[in-house]
């Protein structure tokens, strides 16, 4: 027993003696401590570990985080303040106790059972809390209380034995009983406020809405504080990633606090509050607002970061202590003090324990990092919420922007997405990176003051250089941001050129065209190149500071501290002035993005400011006070309109959703009029009116109809009576139904609103059947009806999913005409009293007016006795007009019915019933074309659809196979695929970037942190005491210090610059090839692929490849080399440490793999839920003037909080799995930190040099920082890499038979000179895949011919024209063209020697020139006569710059007529002898047509022609007529002969089209 004692053993004075009185013996009290900690162990193991099972919760609730008890922070705090003080009470014991001769065990014994009971007090009132049983929460009141009392009678001793401040012991048990004293308190505060004992009737507590509602899964602010502080709660999450992705259920939806509503309230309230009544016109001031609202939380996080910066300055001082106690490991002070032979240890000796400094260390690291971790939490949880509220503030204004601002250019649609893209997130970014300003300056402030205690003068030197060269890291950071805005325009115009090229991708291949503009894309590409190059140059010189500044910092220190003082620097100064330099250089280098940050925030707010200024559409005419208001009106009227500019206070809530009453009557006026308009003067903003003296009626219930020519003021008439235009004077009075009535009424109709159909027609990116019902309950037989009325039924039936396809923006593109109807559909089918349409006719065709007219509106709406406008330009239809109000230039000139008008204006009736005449002239061509136009834009859609089902089941087969490589595809594999890095992609990314590049970037990475190590050793070999030999001064270490960093800074550069320029060979590579792939790839290709898919490779993954993956790859492997050279360089000093290294990698190893495949999910996440919100941004400021009209304000309101906050909720979940993350790696960090010191203490008895260890502790500092990025950027590099995975998908599709059998020359000059074309057995597919489409055709044509081929829809008429051009897959029989078999040819020769012109005119951006001769190589007189013959020659002429005269993208400036000319033209340049026509004339009026058909045949009358014609009458005058079934030729003959056969199918074929 001589070994352990409780009070020791010692003979001479009896340790147990109680001669003095019970309460002198030390250890008696000691023993006493005691007591309180084993009662409480006692009374909490039996409840925490058997009471559990049979304790049923009270209160039942879902989560079992719900905390309740007041106080409950207070206590977390208290109790781990607690557990340190108890570390520090058994650190002491212990040290006390190594003085003594025999073990006192009463040293540490009760200090140690102190922090057991402390922590098991935790745990228990954590589980007391969950389930809600406070009684039991007794048992800690009593501990508290037992260990206040005997730890004050100990105190009370200390006192009167003289046992002052100066002795740690004192300071322990002092500090103890105040802490036992306030958890008391705390206690004492939970009995008081809830009542659960001593009171007879305990408090009833209800759980937040948050956490009784099971679809809140972010639990962060509900849980305990250790769970907040490590992020424990989002363990099954990311855990479970890695059995199945994490989807939007997962993360279900935002607790009510973080909510968009809820803060776009609060910055609403702070905005509308600074609005003053003496200066009604000052701006309230963005920054202000934002402080109010969001001000606490930063200041809160402000204190975080504070800490944490204070606790990071522990790191160089401990290690100062641990060096310089090294040597001095277990010497007795001489301050020693024992009391009956008691040793008491005196306050600063604890400090100079090297072991106690470890732990320390440990401590200050471990909460350095989790209040750094907060303070970013609360940061970005506060900027979330402030993008929110910025969202919903752009909206609401976005909802009441006055329409003339829109129209006249004030605030285009580009500006509104720029201010949701780009102006919200640069201020939330702000948000993020705010409290780096103020914090800052006071950590460089801090690091310089300690650098001058160590080092002196030199290190102000060596400071000073680190501060000098900040502003030039700004100037980089700036320029950066200038080559980014360079790169971006250039990108922009190269995606325009390729979008071109993929839209016209057919004419080009027919036409031997590709190279041409695949060089023009080239050449843009080159350009934009250019300026990533210095793009990669700025940034490499960016990394290349950071890195190489502190190396240039710690030189200058050294070496003018050697020439100053003339001695060399001790081991503990030099690596804790190292440490230090680490430290200062991280905000140095982020000041400058702040300060950047700053810079672009304030541009954000001055934008968003003048936006919310702007013009709003005013709703206040019924506050003129000329009459009295119905309550009901009072609610919020729109009434006629003052666009007044909104400065007045706005009493609105996003809530109100009654529906706001139009402007009520007078009572003397009559009932039967819907609208009237008294002698209005309307602007669209210029105060010159645009709509002068109107004074109109709408008759309810009737059709009215307003005619007048183009641009005479109709539409604006209708907007005005919305209440759209900016009204000088006059009224604009809304009916208002009986009140008798309005009950009976509410139910069946939506009084106020208007059914509005617009001229430009405007759809939600939603699926058909939403766009028509437009959020009104679904009705079938109703729905039916609109339909047929609006005959969209076969329409419907060609989509791929019938009416819930989704259409819009990111759905399929529907030709003008099926909006149009599309939009009228809308309005007939909402329950509206009032209709206006405004020209719905003028994208449809004859019949499919005429079926709209009579089915949709004389018979669905005016059975429905609803009121009509309808705004026309077809005259043929006044006659079913009840009121016609015809206008011009911008005031009505008749008002009445036909009937008056044609009494009393007899001229103007005359006027119309010539032009009626004319109309129905054209009716009678037009039907024809018409009827084609809706036949064609239905066969465009049909071909578009059913290639687009082939591609999908190609994707699904290929995906099926990808996972039928790993055979069993069961629960595991499928996680193994998920979690493994994709090695393959990344070797093919660096291989593309040559081999040179990567073995350059490899060598100069492993030289440069060779480099960095060998400075830091040679520092500590140069610092260590007493090793070196007498001949050597600091004149030997100098030099090579110097030299050895000059080298280290050239190799930052050099490693810098290859990474980037590695990444630019890449990317420069991988275009180029991308490109030429698909220019090259056979027709097929583009028909089962989404002409967005093969956009998006050239767009936003070049984007990805071309600037982000360059700076990832150097991060990620500047990371994991520095922590491998640390580890490298702790184990080289203690090799001990690598025993710990075991445990520590598997555990990092399992935090990257779960973090990796959680991190991608929810990337994904936030990715694919931004896209939806911005479009429906975009889609409302389209489509305002409908929105207001049907009154729909609110719902679109509440559809933008939904999706603000789906995508607040993923970013969240987001940036909280990186929090969590970098907690794990940080203590990971901080525990290699604990280790590395202690191995190094134990063995620095042993030989090792204090400079060593030093070296060591250094290099475990810099771990912690470094662990978190290698996981992050490795996350990153996955995302990324993806795109180049995506972009080799395509690299790896076949392209075209360019080369051919023939060799060019072989080929004569001018084939082929006579056109005499043999099809020999000829049968063709698409793909191999598919069934053929022409089968075994025989066709003999003579030289000149001119040849019409006829068939229905689908006869394989197309695809024999394409046949001519081998641009489809001839698998049997041949075409032979002058004694040539085609599919020898090069493909190049053969499309350039004929010519066609297709069916879809496609004209490209440029000059007319250029759209007819891209190769320049016909003269100007040539072109002339092409256009001659096309019928143009007058109009080019006409246009500035002739031949020069811009073309618009897709030759937008001209109409579809002119543009198929043009493309008639351009066959007529290649005067070649063979002319392929298919379905050319589609889109040209009869008139313009008979002229051509003679014009080809006179300017090709030596030529064949070969025409493929939907109109049989065009052919009739053909030398031969082919008519084809099925990819069979039925009938081949002259079209005489063929016509005298009666049942012949080309005999029914022109009967039908007589």
């Amino acid at each position: 027993m001589a070994g352990l004692s409780f009070c020791g053993n010692n003979v001479t004075k009896n340790a147990y003696s109680v001669d003095t009185g019970m309460l002198n013996n030390g250890c008696f009290v000691d023993a006493l401590n005691l007591v309180p900690h084993v009662f409480l162990l006692f009374i909490t193991f039996p409840i925490l570990f058997i009471g559990w099972g049979s304790q049923s919760s009270k209160v039942q609730i879902h989560h079992n985080t719900w905390l309740h008890f007041p106080g409950h922070n207070l206590r977390w705090i208290l109790t781990f303040t607690l557990l340190f003080v108890h570390v520090c009470e058994i650190a002491e014991g212990i040290v006390s106790n190594k003085q003594m001769d025999t073990n006192h065990l009463h040293l540490f014994m009760p200090a140690f059972m102190g922090f057991i009971a402390a922590t098991t007090s935790v745990v228990y009132y954590h589980n007391i809390e969950t389930s809600n049983f406070p009684k039991l929460l007794l048992a800690l009141f009593i501990y508290w209380v037992l260990a206040f009392i005997t730890k004050s009678i100990k105190l009370w001793k200390f006192a009167e034995y003289g046992v002052g401040v100066l002795h740690l012991r004192f300071c322990i048990t002092a500090l103890l009983v105040v802490l036992y004293g306030l958890l008391m308190a705390v206690e004492i505060n939970v009995i008081r406020v809830r009542r659960y004992v001593f009171f007879a009737n305990p408090q009833k507590v209800k759980p937040p809405e948050d956490l009784q509602d099971l679809g809140v899964r972010f639990l962060q602010p509900f849980v305990n504080l250790l769970s907040k502080a490590t992020y424990w709660w989002m363990n099954p999450l990311i855990i479970g990633a890695h059995k199945r992705p994490i989807e939007l259920k997962k993360i279900g939806k935002l607790p009510i606090a973080m909510r968009a509503l809820t803060n776009y309230l609060k910055l609403k309230d702070a905005y509308e509050d600074q609005r003053n009544a003496e200066d009604p016109e000052k701006a309230p001031s963005i920054w202000r607002s934002m402080y109010r609202a969001f001000g606490r939380p930063i200041l809160l996080s402000s204190t975080f970061r504070y800490l944490a910066d204070l606790l990071g300055f522990a790191g160089p001082l401990c290690i100062y202590g641990i060096l310089a106690h090294c040597l001095t490991l277990w010497v007795v002070s001489s301050t020693s003090y024992r009391h009956e032979g008691v040793y008491f240890m005196s306050s600063n000796e604890l400090l100079q324990n090297t072991s106690v400094l470890a732990v320390l260390l440990f401590l200050a690291l471990v909460l350095q990092r989790t209040f750094l971790q907060a303070s970013y939490y609360v940061t970005i949880e506060t900027g979330i919420n402030l993008r929110g509220a910025l969202l919903a503030m752009i909206y609401n204004k976005i909802l009441r922007l006055s329409t003339s601002n829109m129209s006249m250019g004030e605030m285009t649609l580009g500006q509104i997405n720029n201010l949701v893209a780009i102006e919200t997130n640069q201020l939330m970014w702000f948000l993020f990176l705010c409290p780096n300003l103020w914090a800052m300056p006071v950590q460089i402030v801090m690091g310089v003051i300690l650098l001058y205690y160590l080092l002196g003068t030199s290190a102000l030197i060596g400071a000073s250089v680190i501060v000098l060269l900040a502003p030039v890291q700004y100037l980089i950071a700036t320029k950066l941001a200038d080559t980014q805005k360079s790169t971006l325009d250039q990108s922009t115009e190269r995606l325009k050129k390729t979008t071109e090229i993929l839209k016209g991708i057919k004419l080009l291949k027919l036409y031997a065209w590709e190279n041409i503009f695949c060089d023009s894309v080239e050449d843009t590409r080159g350009k934009e190149l250019t300026s990533l190059r210095t793009f990669a140059l700025y940034t490499s010189m960016s990394i290349f500071m950071n890195a190489a500044i502190p190396i240039a910092a710690v030189l200058v220190t050294f070496v003018s501290h050697a020439l100053i003082n003339k001695s060399k620097p001790s081991s503990s100064e030099a690596f804790a002035a190292l440490a230090l330099f680490h430290i200062l250089v991280t905000p140095l280098f982020l000041l400058s993005t702040v300060v950047r940050f700053a810079v672009k925030a304030m541009v954000s707010v001055q934008k968003l400011g003048e936006f919310l200024q702007s013009d709003e559409i005013g709703d206040d005419s019924w506050r003129n006070g000329d009459m009295s208001v119905s309550l009901e009106a009072c609610k919020k009227h729109p009434g006629a309109t003052k666009a007044i500019n909104r400065k007045q206070p706005l009493l609105y809530q996003m809530d109100s959703y009654e529906q706001p009453a139009r402007r009520p009557l007078r009572p003397n006026e009559t009932e039967d009029v819907a609208v009237k308009v008294n002698s209005g003067f309307f602007t669209w903003g210029s105060n010159l009116s645009t709509l002068s003296d109107i004074n109109i009626c709408i008759p309810t219930g009737q059709l009215t109809m307003i005619v007048g020519q183009v641009g005479c003021g109709k539409s604006s008439l209708l907007l005005a009576m919305l209440g759209e235009m900016q009204t000088l004077s006059g009224k604009v009075y809304w009916s208002k139904l009986p009140v008798s009535e309005m009950l009976h009424e509410a139910n069946s109709k939506n009084r106020y609103s208007v059914g509005y159909a617009t001229q430009k027609s405007w759809l939600l990116n939603a699926t058909v059947e939403d766009n028509i019902t437009f959020g009104s309950p679904f009705n079938k037989q109703r729905y039916k009806t609109v339909i047929d009325a609006c005959s969209l039924q076969p329409d419907v039936d060609l989509l791929p999913f019938g009416d819930q396809t989704e259409i819009g923006e990111r759905g399929i593109n529907l030709s003008g005409g099926q909006r149009q109807r599309i939009c009228v559909a809308r309005a007939l089918y909402q329950n509206t009293n009032i209709v206006f349409l405004d020209d719905p006719f003028s994208a449809l065709d004859i019949h499919l007016s005429d079926h709209l007219m009579q089915e949709g509106i004389l018979k669905f709406l005016q059975d429905d006795k609803r009121t009509v406008v309808l705004v026309t330009h077809k005259l043929q239809y006044l006659i079913h007009a009840d009121w016609i109000i015809a206008m011009k230039d911008g005031s009505v000139l008749r008002e009445g019915t036909l009937k008056d008008i044609q009494t009393h204006d007899v001229e103007l009736y005359e006027h119309w019933k010539t032009l009626m005449n004319r109309q129905d002239q054209e009716l009678e061509k037009d039907t024809e074309i018409d009827n084609c136009q809706t036949a064609l834009e239905r066969k465009t859609l049909r071909r578009a659809f059913y290639s687009r089902e082939a591609k999908n089941q190609v994707d699904d087969d290929e995906e099926e196979e990808e996972e039928e490589e790993e055979d069993d595809d069961n629960m595991s594999t499928t996680t193994s695929r998920r979690s493994k890095i994709p090695w393959r992609v990344c070797w093919q990314y660096l291989s593309s970037g040559g081999f040179l590049m990567v073995f350059l970037m490899v060598f100069s990475k492993l030289l440069k942190h060779s480099v960095m190590v060998a400075i830091d050793y040679w520092l500590a070999e140069w610092t260590a005491k007493g090793n070196v030999p007498a001949g050597l001064p600091d004149s030997y270490y100098v030099p090579v210090f110097i030299i050895l960093c000059g080298a280290g800074i050239a190799l930052c550069l050099i490693t810098s610059l290859t990474v980037e320029f590695l990444g630019l060979s890449a990317a420069t590579n991988l275009h180029h090839n991308l490109l030429n792939k698909i220019i090259h790839a056979p027709i097929r290709f583009f028909d089962v692929t989404p002409l967005g898919q093969i956009l998006n490779r050239f767009s936003a993954d070049t984007n990805i490849i071309d600037q982000h993956i360059p700076p990832t790859l150097e991060s990620l492997t500047r990371s994991t080399l520095l922590c491998l050279s640390a580890i490298g360089v702790i184990a080289f000093v203690t090799p001990s440490f690598l025993i710990a290294l075991i445990p520590l990698a598997v555990s990092f190893y399992f935090i990257q793999k779960y973090f990796r495949v959680a991190s991608k999910d929810l990337q994904d996440l936030d990715d694919s839920t931004q896209l939806p919100l911005l479009c429906h941004f975009s889609e409302t400021a389209e489509g305002l003037t409908t929105i207001r009209a049907f009154r729909h304000e609110s719902r679109f309101k509440q559809k933008m909080l939904e999706l603000t906050d789906t995508n607040n909720t993923a970013y969240l979940f987001l940036s909280a799995a990186n929090r969590w993350l970098e907690v794990r790696t940080d203590y990971l960090g901080a525990v290699i930190v604990l280790t590395a010191a202690v191995a190094s203490i134990w063995s620095s008895g042993k030989n090792l040099p204090s400079s060593m260890v030093g070296l060591g502790l250094t290099y475990a500092l810099t771990v912690t920082n470094y662990l978190n990025w290698v996981v992050r950027n490795l996350a990153d590099l996955e995302v990324q890499m993806a795109a180049v995975k995506k972009v080799n998908s395509f690299l790896s599709t076949e392209s075209e038979n360019y080369e051919g059998s023939l060799d060019t020359s072989q080929v004569p000059e001018d084939w082929p000179q006579h056109g005499e074309i043999k099809i020999q057995d000829l049968c063709v597919r698409y793909d191999p895949l598919l069934k053929p489409v022409l089968k075994h055709v025989n066709v003999y044509i003579n030289p000149g011919q001119k040849v019409g081929i006829c068939g229905r829809t689908g006869s394989g008429k197309s695809s024999l024209s394409l046949a001519f051009f081998n641009m489809v897959d001839v698998f049997e029989g041949q075409i032979i063209i002058d004694g040539i078999d085609i599919c020898k040819l090069p493909l190049q020769t053969l499309r350039s020697r004929l010519s066609i012109i297709l069916q879809d005119p496609v004209l490209f951006s440029g000059s007319i020139r250029f759209n007819l001769d891209p190769e320049r190589t016909c003269t100007d007189d040539r072109l002339w006569e092409a256009l001659e013959i096309a019928q143009l020659k007058n109009m080019v002429k006409a246009l500035s710059g002739g031949l020069d005269a811009v073309v618009t993208e897709g030759g937008e400036n001209f109409s579809v007529g002119q543009r198929q000319l043009f493309c008639l033209a351009r066959a007529f340049v290649r005067k070649s002898s063979i002319l392929i026509m298919d379905e050319a004339t589609a889109s040209i009026d009869m008139a313009t047509e008979n002229v051509l058909q003679k014009v080809v045949m006179t300017a090709f009358a030596d030529r064949t022609v070969v025409t493929i014609a939907h109109r049989v009458h065009t052919i009739l005058e053909a030398d031969l007529v082919i008519v084809m079934k099925r990819g069979n030729i039925l009938e081949i003959d002259k079209p005489e002969t063929l016509l005298e056969n009666e049942d012949g199918m080309f005999a029914s074929f022109v009967r039908a089209d007589m």
